[in-house]
């Protein structure tokens, strides 16, 4: 019941997150949640950093205010 209720509250709530696109692992990963923009853009070296130095192939960094995603990382499949 409880995770009911914090899912229903995440629909209708937005908070900033960082959505970033690597290539290389092909993935969409979220990280926050942040309570403001400036808050998410403070920390967004950061994850950069780390994110390159497994070998990630930056695509996209962006800065956005969403609902909760579902999952923390997204993993697509190789295109063949």
């Amino acid at each position: 019941m409880k995770h009911l209720v914090n899912h229903l509250i995440g629909l209708y709530r937005k908070s900033w997150w960082l959505e970033i696109s690597t290539e290389s692992p092909r993935c969409e990963y979220y990280f926050g949640p942040f309570g403001s923009e400036s808050e998410a853009v403070q920390a967004r070296a950061g994850y950069v950093e780390d994110l390159e130095q497994e070998g990630s192939e930056l695509l996209r960094v962006s800065v956005v205010r969403r609902q909760d995603p579902t999952e923390l990382t997204v993993e697509y499949p190789k295109a063949a």
